[in-house]
């Protein structure tokens, strides 16, 4: 009896041995494979990236994320994975850790802010995960915590905005701009004051008399522009919005404190949405400096480069242009897709 159930105890051991054997055998096929150039793939071969999306706080910011959907989300050779931040940095360490958790061949990320990302790309690096920056960039110590950015020179933007303006005005006269500024620590919003403020340089006479984060959304620019005017409005020249949708709140403002905006007050502003160019076409704004949204196929063409093992630029530059006045906005109107 003692030796049939010792007998019976070693076939329940033996069975369990081999069930978890099969198990692990299971789990090891139908997990992620290394690819050549040191990334991975999912089961079904694709590639995946993780996007971690600030919000959508504007039409530009939609569109660069339709435009991101679009080209990964429908494409055989990827699986995106998206994480809307609402425009909160912890949002997005949080969605980054969880790709990491996921173990995604790359994540892309359009950060919030220029500052507090060292640890969370620290462990993306240690986890062997490339990471590129999209529209906007960061500022970390160590520069190999990403591998490339895909966008546009925030800087030259805000120079272009001011020579045209200048010349818009005139050199020889005279100005108050008052600024609506981008989100508070994001270098889109950094590098468009600094460029605007050194392509004032040379005419001093054009003054910056007021200046206010509008948060990039369009009712703070409206609501900032209000307190502007209402302080201020007699004395007002022109308005210089970090993108569209402030300019368009802009307009607004303008028009219900009795002012024609594009006439009384001059009005450029940065992206180049299309409501932007409806609005120069009617003659309310002035100068659109362009900042092209559609980064899809430039993030797609990033990652297929790597997964070869191919090494890309540090800096993607994007394509753009500046567009002055209703005839160059009624031309370039029909082929807006933003």
């Amino acid at each position: 009896m003692q030796r049939a159930k010792k007998a019976s105890m070693f076939m329940l051991a033996l069975l369990m041995a081999m069930l978890m054997l099969a198990g692990c055998n299971q789990e090891s096929s139908s997990g992620k494979t290394e690819e050549s150039g040191g990334g991975k793939k999912d089961g079904n071969g694709k590639i995946v990236v993780g996007f971690s999306q600030i919000g959508a706080e504007s039409g530009w910011r939609t569109a660069e994320t339709k435009s991101i959907k679009e080209t990964l989300g429908n494409s055989p050779d990827f699986e995106l994975k998206f994480s809307d931040a609402q425009q909160k940095q912890e949002n997005q360490i949080k969605a980054i850790r969880n790709f990491i958790a996921q173990k995604v061949d790359v994540i892309a990320l359009a950060p919030v802010v220029e500052t507090g990302w060292e640890s969370v790309l620290k462990k993306a690096k240690d986890a062997d995960i490339p990471v590129i920056l999209l529209d906007r960039g960061i500022k970390v110590n160590d520069e190999s915590l990403y591998t490339s950015f895909i966008g546009s020179d925030f800087i030259l933007e805000g120079e272009n905005a001011a020579k045209e303006l200048i010349k818009l005005i005139g050199e020889d006269k005279e100005a108050n701009i008052v600024e609506l500024q981008g989100t508070v620590g994001a270098s889109a919003a950094n590098d468009r004051k600094k460029g605007f403020e050194n392509g004032l340089k040379a005419n001093p006479n054009f003054k910056i008399t007021k200046s206010q984060t509008g948060d990039f959304t369009r009712a703070k620019g409206k609501e900032v522009m209000e307190a502007f005017l209402k302080s201020d409005g007699k004395n007002i020249d022109a308005v210089y919005a970090h993108n569209d949708d402030m300019a368009m709140g802009a307009i607004q403002a303008i028009e219900e404190y009795g002012l024609k905006p594009g006439e009384d007050i001059k009005v450029v502003s940065i992206d180049g949405i299309k409501d932007a160019f409806e609005a120069a076409a009617q003659g309310k704004t002035n100068i659109i400096v362009e900042c092209n949204p559609l980064l899809g196929p430039q993030l797609a063409q990033a990652v297929k480069d790597l997964k070869a093992g191919k090494e890309i630029e540090r800096w993607i530059k994007t394509d753009e242009s500046v567009f002055v006045g209703k005839e160059a906005a009624e031309e370039a109107l029909p082929t807006r897709k933003y």
